[in-house]
């Protein structure tokens, strides 16, 4: 199949072909016939497979259909968990439709308000937004969605991660019951399949296997750390090869991408730091410069693992395990990517062995061990119970008695991982930064 045979306006694919895309990816092939004929779609895909172009030729060819719009009504929606997975599809919905002249806004947070109240005075036809800005437009009357025809909800785990589930609840309370509603996400989990069922009417549904087996032009592997200042030798010993061409580094919070960032900025190296609470015109400024190669080392927290594509990164560095192993695939997903090759190395403390049990069971294997000659770990990795994170810190050894636990013959994982209550109060910390 080739994309002439999805009955697409002529004018979309031809800007298909001036991107160089003539065959579709199967989650194309699958989602595009059903959505033009107007049925809701929820669809598990994962990084890289094509979903943008999935939602958005079939939405761009119901465009072509020109009808009267009001000012300020949009006919479709895209929402997105970040600013930068925003700011790519808008860049998608461009390019694709290209030759449609479409009238398109994108509602940001982080940025003056100028700019989106002048788009949104003129007749619209498609709008990107996160889910806070877009709700503070609502509330100023300043946009309005009872003429909304089509709505996706993009990335909508991370939406639900993040604590927009009351704001996306809203946004479609505010949007037409008769409407189209197309639903992707990395995965299909019980929380996921509630949504569907709450918001969408008999979708059809899409089940790409999601991407677990990283791509073979990857090499991953870890390195054991006793802590944290041990993290911080092993990350400058590794920067210093002449193979890493521009890396991003992965780090849990906020404050220690700032700190990570002015440290290495002190050493000498062209690093700047990328998270939630930097405005909008800053973080843009940093993907601009990592793009034309002025920084070397981006320093991150979970905010660059989906939506930033940058082709010369050789190397990702998890400082910290992520607490969701699918946010693993998604973070070294930023390298190896055009296929080219990439490298992936994760620095992992004794507080990390359950986290770090949940991505190698996800991805399907073990990640190899390597050892720097000189920054060898002085304690052996071990699983973090309560008590055990209070008693090994890895700072001295284990004061209680008993002899360390193997690599993995710690004690039966807790399952579950932290609580849903203990998520929602970390996503909403996170939240301002994001919307």
């Amino acid at each position: 199949m080739d994309f002439s045979e999805l009955k697409l306006d002529p004018r979309i694919l031809k800007a298909l072909t001036d991107c160089g895309y003539h065959v579709p990816t199967p989650i194309q092939a699958q989602a595009v016939p059903e959505a033009l004929a107007g049925r809701d779609l929820i669809a598990s895909a994962g990084t890289g497979t094509g979903k943008t172009a999935a939602f958005m030729l079939p939405a761009l060819q119901r465009l072509t259909v020109k009808i009267a719009r009001r000012k300020g009504a949009p006919r479709m929606l895209v929402l997105a968990p970040t600013r930068e997975l925003a700011g790519q599809v808008m860049d998608a919905a461009r390019v694709y439709g290209k030759y449609l002249g479409l009238t398109t806004a994108v509602l940001l947070g982080g940025v003056p308000y100028r700019d989106q109240f002048r788009a949104l005075a003129k007749p619209l036809d498609l709008v990107v937004a996160t889910p806070g800005r877009l709700l503070d437009h609502l509330q100023r009357r300043s946009i309005d969605l009872s003429c909304l025809e089509m709505l996706v909800l993009d990335e909508a785990d991370r939406m639900l991660d993040m604590g927009f589930k009351e704001d996306v609840d809203k946004v479609c309370a505010a949007a037409p019951r008769q409407r189209q509603t197309m639903m992707f996400t990395a995965t299909l989990n019980d929380a996921m399949q509630k949504m569907a069922r709450r918001l969408l009417d008999d979708p059809f549904r899409i089940d790409i296997a999601v991407v677990k087996n990283v791509s073979d032009h990857i090499e991953q592997h870890l390195h054991v750390a006793d802590n944290r200042q041990h993290k911080n030798r092993l990350l400058q010993h590794l920067l210093k090869h002449s193979d890493i061409s521009q890396a991003i580094v992965f780090s849990a919070t906020k404050r220690d991408a700032d700190s990570l960032a002015r440290d290495l900025s002190a050493q000498g190296y062209r690093a700047a730091a990328l998270h939630g609470d930097m405005n909008q015109g800053a973080r843009n400024r940093t993907v601009r410069d990592l793009r034309r190669g002025r920084i070397r080392v981006l320093v991150a927290t979970d905010v660059a693992a989906r939506g930033l594509d940058v082709a010369g990164i050789s190397h990702v560095f998890n400082y910290d395990l992520p607490k969701f192993a699918e946010d693993y695939v998604h973070r070294i997903g930023r390298t190896g990517r055009a296929g080219a090759t990439g490298v992936a190395i994760s620095f992992v403390s004794g507080a990390e062995v359950s986290a770090l049990r949940r991505i190698q069971h996800f991805i399907g294997r073990e990640l190899p061990r390597r050892e720097i000659p000189g920054l060898e770990p002085r304690f052996p990795l071990r699983a973090a119970s309560a008590e055990g994170r209070r008693r090994y810190k890895g700072n001295g050894p284990n004061r209680s008695g008993r002899k360390p636990a193997s690599y993995f013959s710690g004690r039966k994982e807790r399952q579950g991982g932290c609580s849903e209550r203990s998520r929602g109060q970390s996503a909403a910390r996170e939240r301002l930064g994001t919307v």
